[in-house]
């Protein structure tokens, strides 16, 4: 009988403890689980944020990397015209130059010297010395040559043409052009030799035909000029 008490008294014990330690699992479960979720979602608020700010710094690398891209290309970019602008300036200055030490010298059609020279001759004389260039011997074959500028866009060194009549017979450089658009010209002229003449000229105005600039913005010829040498110049 006493061992049947202990029985059941040790199986009512045993019940009650397996309850309680459910009874403490079921409970404490859920807050250990709410704590982790708060955790992890901290956490990956925390990547997320981070992520964002990695993901903005590379962006802005980029975009300052390419800032810098461009900034360069720019400096490049006007960095060289202006070396071709320089290059320029100093061709047409020392064909101005190597053309102003001819003046005073005497017209000789035909000649091709100092002592006496015509006008084709003297400008394939100019640009030969001061810019390496080989024109055509002759006015005619010289307005063949380069590109076409109206009146309005002449600047130094562009050459200028003239005829009495339709065939192309004369040829100047053009020495300047002033803010009142007045253009002026150096050539060998048969009255006076090499001299510096004006476009307003009563003379020379009605017999300008068209110019051409054969220095390109680069100071380099437009073509790949040779030189032409005719049984007879045509030249006044």
């Amino acid at each position: 009988m006493k061992k049947r008490v202990l029985f059941y008294l040790v199986a009512i014990v045993t019940t009650v403890s397996m309850q309680s330690c459910a009874t403490n699992y079921v409970v404490s479960k859920p807050a250990t689980y709410t704590k982790e979720y708060k955790t992890d979602a901290k956490l990956a608020s925390i990547d997320n944020k981070k992520m964002e700010q990695d993901k903005q710094k590379l962006i802005d690398s980029f975009l300052a990397e390419k800032a810098a891209s461009i900034a360069n290309a720019k400096k490049a970019v006007k960095n060289s015209e202006i070396a071709r602008a320089i290059k320029h300036n100093k061709t047409i200055d020392g064909i101005l130059t190597e053309a102003e030490t001819y003046l005073g010298t005497p017209y000789r059609y035909g000649g091709t010297t100092r002592n006496g020279i015509d006008c084709s001759a003297f400008v394939l004389s100019v640009f030969g010395a001061a810019a390496g260039l080989s024109l055509p011997r002759v006015a005619a074959s010289q307005a063949q040559e380069g590109e076409r500028i109206e009146k309005g866009d002449l600047q130094k060194g562009d050459l200028i043409f003239f005829s009495h009549g339709r065939r192309i017979s004369h040829v100047g450089i053009v020495e300047s052009v002033s803010e009142d658009g007045e253009i002026k010209f150096i050539h060998a002229a048969t009255s006076k030799g090499v001299m510096i003449s004006s476009l307003n000229d009563s003379y020379w105005g009605p017999k300008f035909r068209f110019a051409k600039r054969v220095i390109n913005e680069e100071g380099e010829a437009y073509n790949n000029l040779a030189a032409i040498t005719p049984a007879t110049p045509a030249n006044f």
